[in-house]
């Protein structure tokens, strides 16, 4: 069967220019099912995985859109289309594919994040945007100031949505959907499709159709795996030995938490070997620094926490580790994805400690099979499994499986699902 070409799904050529211009010729499964859909004007509900091109899916038709729109005033521009996301790095990252999609069809863009101040965001919005990417909590803030209406809006995209509930913004979220005008075209993106997502949905889109491009197997079937048993006190030397001996162009390392991310590159730079990290504790400027770095091959390592991870989007990544295993199995499969992109092939090597092995168990469940074992290294952790003590089981995909409440019996504990406390955006 002959691929599909973005000629055959009518776009515009402005757009087809733009699209050359980065190297793109045939659409990905996600771009090639959803972009008739929109350029349709049905609402959707999407489900696919990160590297698998989404943002491009819903880009493309919004800017087309608005090109042949007759109506849009180019003089005095009002938002039409609204992006919403969890993190500032990924609204950057959508913001530049606009600019790169658009840069033809004359579609203005900003892109507005907390953490900064907002005297260069609020300028840009001065001057007029026809497409709005935003994070929540900074959105809402310049709505209060009165920077910005949604009464013109005719698009509105919500991107990484398990993400959104994970990081409490369910709330913002519900302020937000009043704003906006009951007439206009919904998109709503999701990596993974519990019920809570699921029920957010119904909130936000009319009729809409569904699309799903296989969150799970693909990216598992095309990366790469590889599995070290270790000992948590081992786990710095036998990065340090994978890194020179695999000698990447790029290496994204994932650590657990923000701390363990700072201490592994502490750990590197004893052994000569330059890292940066990024999470939500650094400052936008060192995060952006970092990243920057790290896309233009400056700086070989990055260690990063998965949710900054998010807004990652480096072309012929050669390399992720898993320093720490998820405790979620379905960010197993997020992970690895990273050196997967589209249809690129990839490499992905985990540590598994012992107490990590539950959580090994999860992800080769969810997967559908057991990650290759490197047996022959210096460090092999030979413990066994019955020498685990009082861990819990691990998630597996489902991000509403919280610790059970200490509420008295009778008392309502869904409310602390959502309340907690959020990071800045």
């Amino acid at each position: 069967m002959t691929l599909k070409t973005f000629k055959d799904l009518n776009l515009v050529e402005p757009i087809l220019k733009a699209l050359v211009t980065k190297g793109y010729t045939n659409p990905t499964p996600i771009q090639e099912k959803s972009i008739p859909i929109l350029l349709n004007g049905t609402d959707l509900l999407g489900c696919a995985q990160t590297g698998t091109g989404k943002t491009a899916a819903f880009a493309i038709p919004i800017i087309q859109q608005l090109y042949l729109d007759e109506h849009r005033n180019k003089t005095h521009r009002k938002i039409k289309a609204l992006i919403v996301t969890p993190t500032r790095e990924l609204a950057i990252q959508i913001a530049d594919n606009f600019t790169e999609y658009g840069e033809n069809a004359d579609i203005r863009n900003t892109v507005i994040f907390g953490g900064v101040k907002q005297g260069a965001q609020t300028n840009a919005l001065r001057r007029g945007v026809d497409v709005l990417v935003a994070t929540p909590g900074r959105l809402l803030d310049l709505m209060g100031q009165g920077f910005i209406k949604l009464n013109d809006i005719e698009y509105f995209v919500l991107d990484e949505a398990d993400q959104m509930l994970d990081l409490g913004f369910i709330h913002d979220i519900k302020k937000l959907l009043t704003k906006l005008p009951a007439k206009r075209q919904s998109l709503f993106f999701s990596a993974t499709m519990p019920k809570s997502i699921v029920e957010l949905s119904e909130k936000i889109l009319g009729k809409y159709e569904r699309v799903t491009i296989s969150p799970d197997k693909p990216t598992a079937e095309k990366v790469e795996q590889a599995l070290y048993f270790v000992s948590k006190e081992d786990k710095p030397k036998l990065l340090v030995d994978i890194l020179r001996s695999e000698d990447a162009a790029s290496t994204l390392v994932f650590a657990r938490t923000k701390h363990g991310a700072d201490k592994v590159v502490r750990l590197l730079s004893k052994a000569k070997i330059t890292a940066q990290a990024i999470h939500g504790n650094k400052s936008q400027n060192a995060r952006q620094n970092a990243l920057s770095n790290f896309k233009d091959g400056k700086t070989k390592v990055l260690i990063a926490t998965d949710i900054a991870a998010r807004g990652i989007d480096v072309s012929q990544l050669e390399l992720v580790v898993n320093y720490d295993l998820p405790n979620i199995s379905e960010t197993y499969v997020h992970r690895i994805g990273r050196t997967g992109r589209a249809k690129a092939s990839g490499k992905a090597i985990s540590f598994c400690d012992l107490e990590e092995r539950p959580y090994l168990k999860g992800i080769e469940k969810l997967i559908k099979q057991q990650v290759p074992v490197i047996k022959d290294h210096p460090y092999v952790d030979t413990r066994k499994d019955s020498e685990i003590v009082g861990l819990k089981k691990p998630s597996q995909g489902n991000r509403n499986n919280k610790p059970k409440s200490n509420k008295k019996p009778g008392q309502s504990g869904n409310k602390n699902v959502w309340n907690r406390r959020k990071p800045r955006n």
